[in-house]
């Protein structure tokens, strides 16, 4: 298999626009192009699917560790002619940074720079990047950096003078700076692909402006088979049917859960406003003996008859907030779902649509599912940011009263008007103490702590669990069989 990871000198450089540029010209040469993104992103995942046609996985190292991501990675990459991984931030930023994946990988690093406002400075840039890789963070044995891309260039007599002062790395080419290609952005990040940002004729463009003023013959010649040891077993990773740390859990006899000798059928909210998985989640419950059936929140009037649980993902509600609040018959279903017991798991905007309503960035409220009872309410800036360890307090639909998970954390509303008093949380954030609420109302309880934090999350009402935070399943390979053998114990409405 062949792949390399593009990084770049901080956000906002342009790595996205050239990791979509490379895979649309490299579809268009007729090359199967796998995409990967460094770190818990929603957003580019989406528009790598829509340039390529296939589905990207997040290699995060923090939420799944290394073992698991080596073994994405080179599952997924085994059937496709280039692997292509989307780096985060600048290329040694955090502590599970592009640079630190790179070296997890074995795979050449090629280096996007944003020349808007330089020349020879540039050659300054690439040699430090080039040199920090002998520092004591990123102890590289030589530099992963094979190649330099620049973004933003004005003309060819200044790609000429950026390319003259690189040194020790090939140039391999530009995209110019009057390039007509823009992917709309808005809180979180970028627009999502479900609501086609780009126009295919946009991303037909950015391909040919891609092999016009990019090397790329040049970058699939400098790529080489990647070797994995695979360990004592020597086998090939192309024979695996699944994630290997995954088989015992997951394919030993006895552990799929069924019902009626069929497989346990998990609605799944999709749409523009709901599509926030990671998609080794999906799979991992598949895995575990689920059947995948989507259903939207703001076109269905109710959900799929043959449901055994719901998994309402997370989006943007807030902008769909109109037509979800419109849509009375799939709310009715929604609440009258939970009321009755059976099985709901809801993150970030899942828990917004399964709230009393939401406030929009203007004030104004629309009414939700009311499972909970509390609304939420859009603020300016982020609310919260980063990666989250979970204690599980109780048994819940992700697992055992002690059982530990990783997941992200990215929104900008908060709970408001709760008119309960907590109860027990179902997550425990890491040093923190467990504290067990007694409430006159036991409606609501939170079944987890965040550690390392002064939060609990996990909110619980009877069946339903919903929290802020996107938990991987991956962080545990148990996660997906117990999501299924709660649900397995509740018969099918």
């Amino acid at each position: 298999m062949n792949g390399f990871i593009i990084a770049g000198t901080h956000s906002g450089c342009g790595k996205t626009t050239i990791t979509l540029g490379l895979m649309a010209a490299l579809k268009k040469m007729g090359l199967k192009v796998q995409p990967f993104k460094a770190g818990p992103d929603f957003i580019d995942t989406g528009l790598h699917r829509l340039v390529t046609g296939g589905h990207s996985r997040n290699l995060d190292v923090w939420m799944c560790g290394e073992e698991y991501v080596k073994e994405c990675f080179h599952k997924y990459s085994a059937d496709a002619d280039i692997s292509i991984i989307e780096g985060v931030m600048g290329m040694y930023d955090g502590e599970y940074s592009t640079a630190k994946l790179a070296g997890l990988l074995n795979l050449p690093v090629i280096l996007v720079v944003d020349a808007y406002g330089i020349a020879e400075s540039a050659g300054a840039v690439v040699k430090g990047f080039m040199e920090f890789t002998h520092s004591p963070i990123h102890p590289f044995a030589h530099s992963p950096i094979k190649g330099v891309i620049f973004n933003r260039v004005a003309s060819d007599n200044h790609f000429k003078r950026l390319k003259d002062r690189v040194q020790d790395v090939t140039v391999l080419g530009y995209l110019p700076r009057d390039l007509d290609f823009e992917i709309p952005h808005r809180h979180l990040g970028l627009t999502v692909a479900e609501e086609t940002p780009i126009a295919k004729e946009n991303i037909d463009k950015l391909a040919d402006s891609v092999l016009e003023h990019i090397y790329v013959e040049k970058i699939i010649e400098q790529q080489s088979p990647v070797p994995y040891d695979t360990g004592d077993t020597g086998q090939s990773i192309a024979s695996y049917s699944v994630i290997p740390a995954c088989r015992e859990s997951f394919l030993a006899e006895g552990l799929r859960t069924s019902r009626n000798d069929k497989n346990t059928i998990i609605a799944v909210a999709y749409d523009k406003a709901f599509c926030f998985y990671y998609e080794d989640n999906l799979d991992l419950l598949k895995d575990a003996g689920a059947e995948i059936v989507k259903f939207s929140p703001l076109s269905d009037s109710a959900i799929p008859d043959q449901a055994d649980a719901i998994y309402i993902g997370g989006g943007y509600p807030e902008l769909y907030a109109k037509e979800l609040s419109e849509n009375t018959s799939m709310m009715k279903s929604i609440y009258n779902w939970a009321n009755s017991g059976n099985p709901i798991y809801a993150e970030c905007g899942g828990l917004m649509y399964l709230s009393k309503g939401i406030y929009d960035f203007n004030g104004k409220f629309f009414e939700m599912a009311g499972v909970f009872p509390f609304e939420t309410e859009m603020k300016k800036g982020r609310s919260h940011l980063g990666y989250r360890e979970i204690l599980l307090k109780e048994n819940c639909i992700l697992g055992k009263e002690g059982d530990k998970l990783k997941g992200h954390e990215f929104h900008y509303s908060e709970i408001v008007n709760n008119s309960y008093e907590l109860g027990v949380m179902s997550y425990e954030l890491k040093n923190k103490k467990n504290s067990r609420l007694q409430t006159p109302d036991s409606r609501l309880v939170t079944y987890y702590s965040l550690l390392n934090s002064n939060r609990d999350e996990g909110y619980v009402f009877k069946n339903t669990l919903a929290s802020y935070i996107h938990v991987h399943f991956g962080s545990n390979l148990n996660t997906a069989k117990n999501f299924i053998d709660f649900i397995s114990k509740y018969p099918s409405p």
